[in-house]
C-alpha cells in the first residue's frame, strides 16, 4: 500500500490568507488526505480541527518553530487541539556554518523532542539546501545534526537535498526508522550565481528530482506520510498543487482518496 498524501498549506498561503476553509474544501476535492499546518490564518485550532473532520482531513503536522520550556504548554495545547502527531521546525543557514553552531542547534532539537515526547508528540527537523551545500570538518552538516539531535525526527525535503548536492534516496536510507515524514516538491534544481535557486518550484514529477526513487527508500525506511510542498511556482500554485496529487496517485507513488 503506498504512503497516504498531504500537503503542505504553506503552499496554499496566498488563497488561505484570503478563505482558509475554502482552501481547506480544494484540498479534500484534489485527492490529499490530510494536511501539514504552516500558519492559521487567523482562525482558531478547534475552528479548523472540525472542519478537516468533516472534510475527511487528516491534521497531521505543523511548522510551529522549535518548542521550548517557555512555549511547550502552548504549543502542545494547539497539537493537541488539532490532533497531531507530528511538530516540525529548523534552522537557518547560519545554523550549520560550523561544528559549534550544528551542535548548539540540534541540541535545541533534541530538547524538544524531549518535551514534546510525554504528551505523546514526535519533533522533527525540516531541512534546506544549506544542511547539505557544503562540508563541515569533512562531514555533511546534516549528518552531524542527526546524530547529535537525540530523539528528533528528519523531515527530509527531497528537492532541497537534490538541490544542495545529495541524493534524497540515499538520505532516506541512511536515516531509515527517522524519516517519519517526507516533504515531495520538485524544481529544475538551477542555481544562480549566489548558490541559491534560481528558479520556481514545479508540480511534482515536471522537474528534475528522482520522486520515485526518494518515494521507494522512504516506503522501506518506515515514512509515515509524503506531503507534497512548492514554496513559490511560476504556474498557478493552485493547479500545481492539484497536479502534484495527481501525478503521485497515478503512478501508485502515494495514497489518495
Amino acid at each position: 500500500m503506498p504512503l497516504p498524501l498531504a500537503v503542505q498549506l504553506y503552499s496554499l498561503r496566498e488563497a488561505a490568507a484570503q478563505d482558509f476553509p475554502a482552501v481547506l474544501r480544494k484540498v479534500a476535492e484534489m485527492g490529499y488526505l490530510g494536511v501539514e499546518f504552516a500558519g492559521f490564518h487567523n482562525h482558531d485550532p478547534a475552528e479548523l480541527a472540525a472542519l478537516t473532520r468533516e472534510l475527511g482531513l487528516q491534521c497531521v503536522s505543523a511548522h510551529m518553530g522549535v518548542p521550548t520550556e517557555e512555549n511547550i504548554s502552548e504549543t502542545v495545547e494547539v497539537a493537541k487541539t488539532l490532533g497531531l502527531n507530528f511538530v516540525v521546525g529548523g534552522g537557518g543557514p547560519d545554523n550549520y556554518k560550523d561544528l559549534e553552531s550544528i551542535r548548539e542547534i540540534a541540541a535545541r532539537f533534541a530538547k524538544a523532542a524531549e518535551l514534546l515526547e510525554p504528551h505523546g508528540i514526535r519533533f522533527g527537523v525540516h531541512n534546506h539546501w544549506w544542511e547539505f551545500d557544503h562540508e563541515v570538518e569533512g562531514r555533511c552538516p546534516h549528518e552531524i545534526m542527526m546524530e547529535l539531535s537525540g530523539k528528533a525526527f528528519a523531515q527530509v525535503d527531497i528537492c532541497w537535498v537534490a538541490f544542495g548536492g545529495h541524493d534524497p534516496a540515499a538520505v532516506i536510507e541512511k536515516n531509515a526508522g527517522r524519516v517519519d515524514l517526507l516533504h515531495v516538491k520538485d524544481s529544475d534544481l538551477a542555481k544562480g550565481p549566489d548558490g541559491r535557486p534560481a528558479s520556481p518550484h514545479v508540480a511534482v514529477g515536471q522537474g528534475k528530482v528522482d520522486v520515485k526513487a526518494a518515494v521507494a527508500a522512504a516506503e522501506k525506511a518506515g515514512t509515515k506520510w509524503l506531503i507534497v510542498e512548492l514554496d513559490r511556482c511560476a504556474t498557478d500554485m493552485e493547479e500545481a498543487v492539484r497536479q502534484s496529487a495527481r501525478f503521485l496517485i497515478e503512478n501508485g507513488l502515494a495514497q489518495g482518496r
